[in-house]
C-alpha cells in the first residue's frame, strides 16, 4: 500500500462527512497558502496559542508565523523554547496543553472518520484529547487511509522511518513511537476539533 498519494474527490468528501459525524468539523483547502490562512483566521486576538511539533505546520508557514511575532496572539511556545531547565521545560510543557488554541496534525484519517497520532514524548495528546478547547489539525490528504489497520500500518511503516531520518539529520538520536493516540469522535459541546484538510501531499 502506498501511503503518499493524493485520494479522489470522492474519497475526499467521504472522509470529511465521516469526520463530521464523529464532532470534527472538517473542510477541504486547495492549497497550503489557504490552509494557512484559513487556520489564522479562526484564532481570535489574544488567545493562547501553542502546537504540536509538526512539519506540516512548518511547510504551511504556521509555525515561522509563530515564531516571527507577525500576529495577535501568546504565543506559549515561545517561553518554552528559551528555557534551559529541562525540568521548568516539562513544567510548561505541561502548562501548555491548556491553550485556548493547540494546532498540530495527525499522522493517518480513516475513511471512517478516525485519526491516529503517533509520538515519542506525548506531549501534544492530551490537549487533542482532551485539555484544549480548540484543536486545529492541519493535514495533507495523502494521509487519508481506508481504516484502523492501515492506519496503525502507516504510521509504523511510513511515518516513523521518515521521522526517525529527519531527526537523526538535525543531530537528534532518532526517533520512536512512545504513545499513539486514535482518536474516535468528541463528545464535548465544550470543546471544537477542526480538521483543515489540504489538497496537497504535506508532512508525513
Amino acid at each position: 500500500m502506498q501511503f503518499d498519494v493524493i485520494p479522489p474527490l470522492q474519497v475526499i468528501n467521504k472522509t470529511i462527512t465521516a469526520l463530521e459525524g464523529r464532532g470534527v468539523h472538517a473542510e477541504i483547502t486547495p492549497d497550503r497558502n489557504e490552509a494557512l490562512a484559513k487556520a489564522r483566521s479562526m484564532i481570535p486576538d489574544g488567545a493562547t496559542v501553542m502546537t504540536g511539533a509538526s512539519v506540516t505546520l512548518d511547510q504551511i508557514g504556521f509555525t515561522d508565523l509563530l515564531i516571527s511575532g507577525a500576529h495577535p496572539w501568546i504565543n506559549l511556545e515561545a517561553p518554552l523554547l528559551d528555557e534551559t531547565d529541562p525540568a521548568r521545560q516539562f513544567e510548561l510543557r505541561r502548562q501548555a496543553v491548556l491553550a485556548d488554541y493547540f494546532l498540530g496534525s495527525v499522522h493517518a484519517i480513516t475513511q471512517t472518520g478516525e485519526t491516529v497520532t503517533a509520538s515519542a514524548s506525548g506531549s501534544q495528546l492530551p490537549a487533542y484529547a482532551f485539555t484544549a478547547k480548540n484543536v486545529i489539525w492541519v493535514a495533507g490528504v495523502q494521509k487519508i487511509v481506508p481504516g484502523l489497520d492501515a492506519a496503525t500500518k502507516r504510521v509504523r511503516e511510513y511515518v516513523l522511518p521518515l521521522e526517525d531520518r529527519r531527526m537523526k539529520s538535525t543531530g537528534a538520536r532518532g526517533s520512536t513511537i512512545g504513545k499513539m493516540l486514535v482518536f474516535e469522535r468528541e463528545i464535548s459541546p465544550l470543546r471544537k476539533i477542526t480538521m483543515i484538510l489540504v489538497n496537497e501531499a504535506l508532512g508525513f
